[in-house]
């Protein structure tokens, strides 16, 4: 029996997808690249969103040991039917001796090894969403879906989504006969920092796919919570101080956008972070944002901005002000090592392994 303390809003994932949880649970930061991660408080952070009805997890296979926290709290504490969990495989290959390691990997059998080390790091029998976390330039999707299609059939994996990928790569697996209908989602960076979902025609192909949208670093990777007022506030390893958007000559543009949502904010008594959660689900009924965090005090502000019913007024002003402030600056740097492909080979050039 569930141990929600709230009823939660919900909403659909994708056409014919499940009902989850309005607003996620991301947790990348539990696991990798955030620092060294307390234990004790982040079962605390799990069993808080659990009880607050933020039963939509994610996770992947490279988030260091984030899928053995979470397998860890499943075991302790009995709950893993309440949870809607999706991890991913592909993004790193994580083969020992790897020629590239930050290359993505998506043969079959990579997949078929990443997925049962995923289902025994969690501690599961079952997955209930298992995405590509990247595209493989040189695996035809359709080979991908192949592949998996033996753990749909079998009830290990109940749905399917994608990654990063192109508009081209999401029509060619939607139309894999028998399984391409399991593919209820794509996850894909959007914040107000980043709408380029919206201006490249992704949204609008999905919506026509009937595949929801999750929308990871909703909150502009923290920095919508107003807590970075430069570049130096970042540590000398964080990723961000790589990134065109944080740069010395647009982060005024950042504040200035923080600015706008937390003068709105203050109109109902929230934080600029949770006006941004309450703007993306306001926007985009299809979308569901996973903000990550590893306190209580910010799963419980996390929760509170799916709750918030802005005012027609307020949603129009910030879409003004975004267009305003006009963040337009590439994602990433030339050449940067995590920049992958979104596209893959027609199936007519695969090769095998």
């Amino acid at each position: 029996m569930s141990k929600a303390i709230a009823k939660y809003p919900t909403r659909q994932l994708g056409r014919n997808g499940p009902t989850v949880s309005a607003v996620g649970y991301g947790a990348m930061g539990i696991g990798a690249w955030y620092g060294k991660t307390d234990e004790q408080e982040t079962m605390k952070a799990l069993t808080c969103a659990a009880d607050r009805g933020l039963t939509f997890w994610d996770t992947a296979d490279v988030y260091g040991n984030s899928e053995e926290i979470l397998g860890k709290w499943f075991k302790d504490t009995g709950r893993r039917a309440e949870i809607f969990l999706a991890t991913k495989f592909g993004s790193f290959d994580t083969t020992p001796g790897a020629e590239n390691k930050y290359k993505s990997n998506s043969k079959p059998s990579y997949i078929k090894r990443q997925l049962e080390n995923s289902l025994k790091e969690l501690q599961t029998e079952w997955i209930d969403l298992y995405y590509q976390h990247r595209v493989d330039s040189e695996v035809p999707i359709e080979v991908v879906l192949e592949t998996l299609r033996p753990y749909i059939e079998s009830g290990k994996i109940k749905y399917l989504g994608l990654s990063e990928c192109s508009i081209d790569v999401l029509r060619r697996a939607r139309a894999v006969p028998g399984v391409g209908e399991k593919i209820i989602a794509v996850q894909m960076e959007y914040s107000p920092l980043e709408l380029g979902i919206e201006t490249s025609g992704f949204v609008a192909a999905a919506r026509e796919l009937g595949v929801g949208i999750v929308a990871y670093c909703p909150l502009g990777q923290g920095v919508m919570s107003g807590k970075y007022k430069s570049p130096k506030d970042f540590a000398q390893d964080d990723l961000r101080l790589m990134l065109p958007r944080f740069s010395e000559e647009n982060f005024p543009k950042v504040l200035e956008l923080v600015d706008r949502f937390s003068d709105v904010a203050a109109k109902y008594n929230a934080t600029s972070s949770q006006v941004t959660l309450a703007w993306i689900l306001a926007q985009h009924p299809d979308f569901v944002p996973i903000p990550g965090t590893r306190s209580v005090q910010r799963l419980e502000e996390n929760a509170k901005g799916g709750e918030i019913q802005l005012k027609d007024e307020d949603v129009k002003a910030l879409g003004v002000a975004i267009d305003t402030v006009g963040m337009r600056c590439p994602r990433f740097p030339e050449g940067f090592i995590y920049a992958w492909s979104d596209s893959c080979i027609p199936l007519s050039e695969w090769k095998g392994e």
